[in-house]
């Protein structure tokens, strides 16, 4: 047998006036998520328990088939799992994003999408002057980096995407720990702004890193094998490193793609060809998407009904090709993570649409892909962990 999953992120969302009363996974031309939908089987699933955080971390960690429930420690530790950094046991993990944070609102999570290149040197200045015994920063990809921190750490923290336009200062670390992460943090501000690549960001009209904001917290979480729970040998693609540091930490193989950005300019192409390639080695392939969520925080609804389209041709569908080569010995599975609507532009929890296809799987609806048709279906799961068990059961 041979297995794929895609995971076009954050796509589900909400119907909008824009699209005449719809949703952009129902207007984006999708064809071949269409023919899994019809040709097999629909449903939905919660893939974030209650009172677990509504993030890519808890939903994914539901996707590959463990309960994050008990597993999930914090979103940055899977991040610094992908990097390969070492965590002792007194240590914690933060995410580190680079943000724009104007008259005490946060602007943009992401800082105008700080490049790679031009966040590097910001991280090495803070790490100049403000690591310490305490505290160490490391460079991650584009706004999204890690500190480490030795100390208490009892805290609430909020993700800065989940307040934009909104005033920061109620959502700044609040417990145990958080007077030293708010000097750190307001002493991060003077050395962002003067920074030389913040004075050419501001002179092009682009957006500063004002400020780091510190975030998902946690310690490095202890998962077992993929392989030895579910007997799948499986790879990953993916330009995340959170998605990165789960598939590491259940022993899957990483395949990097060259020009693979985690936004919506990413290399779909790309991705496509090397999951097809992948699976000539590997039972089972999994690909991540991020940019329908970006183009959910980002209220960029042309953008995410683009990017599921550029998701459905140049990844579904030569996948789906791949696949059917093998005769009936396949199965594939397309599905959202969690919602990202535009008109609320953050992660929400809300059970979602999936289609799956393949060997010994049947039907009622012949619908397209979409959360409507998903909602009409008879088979809602109420746990995530549980649908990759159903996916690569052929009994």
């Amino acid at each position: 047998m041979k297995y794929a999953i895609i995971i076009p992120d954050g796509a589900a969302d909400l119907p909008l006036d824009e699209l005449g009363g719809k949703t952009p996974l129902a207007v984006a031309e999708k064809p071949h998520m269409d023919w899994i939908a019809a040709h097999g089987k629909t449903g939905t699933v919660r893939n974030v328990p209650k009172a677990l955080p509504c993030g890519s971390d808890v939903a994914i960690l539901s996707v590959l088939g463990f309960d994050p429930r008990k597993y999930y420690t914090g979103r940055a530790p899977l991040e610094a799992a992908a990097q390969g950094i070492a965590i002792g046991p007194d240590e914690w993990v933060f995410r580190c994003n680079l943000v724009t944070i104007v008259d005490g609102r946060m602007e943009d999570y992401c800082a105008g999408h700080i490049s790679t290149e031009e966040a590097a040197p910001l991280i090495d200045e803070l790490n100049r002057q403000l690591s310490g015994t305490h505290v160490k920063f490391y460079r991650g990809v584009g706004y999204r980096h890690l500190m480490t921190f030795r100390g208490e750490c009892d805290l609430q923290t909020t993700p800065p995407h989940d307040i934009l336009g909104k005033p920061v200062e109620a959502h700044r670390p609040q417990g145990a720990g958080a007077d030293l992460l708010r000097t750190i943090t307001d002493r991060s501000v003077d050395i962002l702004t003067a920074h030389d690549v913040n004075t050419v960001r501001r002179d092009l009209g682009e957006n500063p890193a004002t400020s780091i904001w510190l975030w998902g917290q946690g310690k490095m979480p202890a998962l077992p094998s993929f392989a030895d729970t579910y007997h799948v040998r499986a790879a990953a693609i993916t330009a995340v490193d959170l998605v990165r540091g789960l598939a590491k930490l259940i022993g899957w193989d990483v395949i990097e793609v060259p020009g693979a950005t985690g936004y919506v300019d990413t290399n779909y192409a790309g991705k496509g060809a090397a999951a097809v390639k992948a699976l000539d080695d590997h039972d089972l392939v999994f690909v991540h998407v991020e940019a329908p969520d970006e183009a959910g925080h980002n209220a960029d609804v042309k953008g995410k009904v683009h990017a599921l389209g550029q998701i459905d041709r140049h990844i579904v569908g030569p996948v789906l090709k791949r696949l059917q080569a093998e005769g009936d010995e396949w199965r594939i599975l397309v599905l959202p993570d969690h919602p990202t609507p535009c008109t609320v532009r953050t992660h929400t929890p809300e059970p979602v649409p999936f289609a799956v296809a393949g060997k010994r799987i049947e039907g009622v609806l012949t619908e397209p892909f979409t959360e409507e048709n998903a909602a009409k279906s008879d088979l809602h799961i109420a746990k995530g962990f549980e649908l990759m068990e159903f996916f690569l059961s052929v009994r």
